[in-house]
């Protein structure tokens, strides 16, 4: 899968171990331990959280998220999450959910200003510039998508590395 060519913002991947949940996180935890420095590393039941070091995190620096399934025949079934920063993707939420609210507002005032026979040219035009903020939030996200892309790739080798894998699943 081309990480460019992609619409989804936050990318995913699936990938089957021949291990249970129990090794699996156990190899997690084991590289916690003895490599604390290089990745910051949270685990949580069955879900495991992969960052990058404080010495090269960026605000656009991606994080993989992890959610172990058991599967039968003692199989792991691992689902993987690219995503950015929360406090970088609740702002981008929040953005989001002004511009749909100003948006829907000034729809209903359109429909008003309309059935009154009043004007509707500049509730329109609040209505269209609605539409052009959020195009150029979604071209930012891709943007800033892309600047992690390194990150990502590097986040996801050492996914690899912990579990002695070795080929790539983006």
């Amino acid at each position: 899968m081309d990480a460019n060519n992609e619409i989804r913002l936050r990318l995913r991947f699936y990938k089957d171990v021949n291990e249970n949940i129990a090794s699996v996180r156990q190899k997690f935890e084991q590289f916690k331990l003895t490599n604390s420095k290089d990745y910051h590393l949270k685990t949580k039941h069955n879900h495991i959280w992969i960052n990058m070091p404080e010495s090269k995190r960026e605000y656009w620096s991606p994080h993989l998220h992890l959610e172990l399934e058991a599967k039968e025949n003692n199989e792991t079934h691992i689902r993987g999450l690219f995503g950015p920063d929360p406090t970088l993707w609740t702002l981008f939420m929040f953005l989001h959910f002004m511009v749909a609210g100003i948006f829907v507002i000034f729809s209903a005032i359109a429909y008003s200003d309309y059935v009154l026979k009043q004007p509707t040219a500049m509730d329109l035009i609040v209505m269209l510039l609605m539409v052009i903020v959020w195009f150029l939030l979604y071209f930012i996200a891709r943007q800033i998508r892309f600047q992690g892309n390194g990150q990502m790739n590097e986040l996801e080798a050492k996914f690899l590395e912990i579990l002695e894998l070795k080929e790539p699943t983006l």
